[in-house]
C-alpha cells in the first residue's frame, strides 16, 4: 500500500481544511489509518486514527478533540481529516499512515504504523 496525503494549504485562524489520504491499493481490511503531524525540530505528534474495519472506531488527541473529524470512504480508498476551527498551533506538516496490525489499544502508537505517506503542509495564520 502506498499513501498519498493532500489538501494542505494556508488558512486563517478559525477556518477549515479537509485533508485526504488516498491509498494506492485497497485499505487494509484490518488495522487502522492514522494522522500525525510534525513541526520542524519537534517530535511527530499523533492527531487521530480510525480503524479500517466496517463501522470504524475513531480516536483523537485531546488537542484536536471536537475540532477534527476523521472518516473513511472505502469506495475511494481514501481517509479524510476534516479540520475545523483551526488554530495557529495546528500549523504543521500532516502525515497519514497505516498498518494492518494496528489495534484499538495502540491506535496512537507511531511505532505500530509501518506504511507512511508523504506530508502535506497546513499553515494557519493568526
Amino acid at each position: 500500500v502506498q499513501l498519498q496525503a493532500s489538501g494542505g494549504g494556508l488558512v486563517q485562524a478559525g477556518g477549515s481544511l479537509r485533508l485526504s489520504c488516498k491509498a494506492s491499493g485497497s485499505i487494509f481490511v484490518t488495522g487502522a489509518i492514522g494522522w500525525y503531524r510534525q513541526v520542524a525540530g519537534k517530535q511527530r505528534e499523533w492527531v487521530a486514527a480510525i480503524t479500517t474495519t466496517p463501522g470504524g472506531v475513531t480516536k483523537y488527541a485531546d488537542v484536536v478533540q471536537g475540532r477534527f473529524t476523521i472518516s473513511k470512504d472505502y469506495a475511494k480508498n481514501t481517509v479524510y481529516l476534516q479540520m475545523n476551527n483551526l488554530r495557529p498551533e495546528d500549523t504543521s506538516i500532516y502525515y497519514c499512515a497505516t498498518d494492518p496490525s494496528v489495534i484499538r489499544s495502540n491506535l496512537a502508537s507511531q511505532a505500530a504504523y509501518n506504511y507512511w505517506g508523504q506530508g502535506t503542509l497546513v499553515t494557519v495564520s493568526s
